[in-house]
């Protein structure tokens, strides 16, 4: 894709703000995990050396990629998190504050503007990102996945999900994860508790349109599993599932 620019925002600070408002496809409710969106925004005024941005003939962002430093090997950690995404931004931003050095770099969202889809970008941010890391002299990235297409299966059990390979490649059958995997990456666990939303049932219904009505598993759209309604406490929870990938560099 010769018309795409990838850099740092440190190298492009002026682009923060088309970054921030380029429009994307979230469903709303994952925007509500207290953890993890406590600390993504602090990513790009923090980390901005670790924050891509991509950009088309034009001038206008069409990607984006976030990532943060860390260090799995301190004491007390040396695997890679059940708590995926939200244990790692966690992690990130402890090391940063305390000052301990990292040795590896997370993923945390590789994001494709609405009608920029289908051209690659995903694979041309994940391959950015990679050698990102390696430049500023890591050997490792960590992905803690969100398999793109398990929303379509939301009662099939993760583990079982993030194995299925397709017959003609032996490449996963989930679109996002193959793309790792394609990139040299190697699925190594769940993450089961990756992401929490919580809220109350007028909350769960402005953010997702759906009733919670009943108590129980709901299944919504956008969601990796059923979401636990409880409404005669008025509250429902979403704890979602993530696949750790490893990429050596």
């Amino acid at each position: 894709m010769s018309d795409i620019t990838v850099t740092t925002l440190a190298e492009r600070p002026h682009l923060q703000g088309a970054m921030d408002e380029m429009p994307e496809t979230w469903n709303e409710f994952v925007r509500h995990d207290l953890v993890g969106w406590t600390h993504y925004p602090r990513i790009a005024d923090e980390l901005p050396d670790y924050t891509l941005v991509a950009t088309d003939g034009s001038g206008a962002v069409v990607a984006k990629a976030m990532s943060v430093p860390f260090a799995l090997n301190a004491p007390g950690r040396g695997e890679l998190p059940a708590g995926g995404w939200a244990r790692v931004l966690q992690w990130a931003f402890s090391d940063l504050k305390y000052g301990r050095t990292p040795d590896t770099v997370s993923a945390i969202e590789i994001s494709v503007a609405n009608g920029q889809q289908g051209r690659g970008l995903s694979y041309t941010m994940l391959g950015a990102m990679r050698d990102n890391a390696r430049a500023r002299g890591f050997s490792e990235v960590v992905a803690p996945v969100r398999p793109n297409a398990k929303h379509l299966e939301p009662l099939t059990p993760i583990e079982e999900y993030a194995l299925r390979v397709r017959d003609e490649d032996g490449l996963p059958t989930d679109p996002w994860l193959r793309v790792h995997v394609r990139a040299g990456g190697v699925i190594e666990k769940v993450a089961p508790v990756s992401m929490c939303v919580n809220g109350t049932l007028a909350q769960w219904r402005e953010w997702t349109g759906q009733p919670f009505d009943k108590g129980g598993e709901i299944e919504i759209p956008g969601a990796l599993v059923p979401v636990h309604c409880a409404p005669e406490r008025d509250y429902a929870v979403y704890v979602e599932p993530n696949v750790w990938v490893r990429h050596a560099l």
